[in-house]
């Protein structure tokens, strides 16, 4: 059975949740091309992921995003394996270095 991002969005807000955090799903009817999840952790920091399904890259808006908004220093993460949860994760017990 193939892992899905389905499956990996699941993990991830689930152990986000378990942490204390909160994991938002992000949609705009206006603005295309914003990572999948918003993970606000008590600490008051914000990560920005991207969720895909194993071996899927981010299209070319995505990557644009991103790197927007990464120059205003928020972290994003492009994740597409249950590993990359278990990062994730452990990142956000701790301070993000980009």
């Amino acid at each position: 059975m193939s892992i899905r991002e389905s499956d990996i969005e699941a993990k991830l807000v689930e152990k986000i949740n378990r942490q204390g955090g909160w994991c938002l799903k992000m949609n705009s009817a206006s603005m295309k091309g914003l990572p999948d999840r918003m993970i606000l952790l008590p600490d008051g920091r914000t990560i920005f992921v991207e969720l895909k399904a194993p071996g899927k890259k981010p299209t070319e808006l995505q990557k644009h995003i991103h790197r927007r908004l990464m120059s205003m220093n928020f972290p994003v993460y492009v994740i597409d394996s249950m590993a990359e949860v278990d990062a994730i994760c452990n990142l956000s017990r701790t301070n993000i270095k980009k």
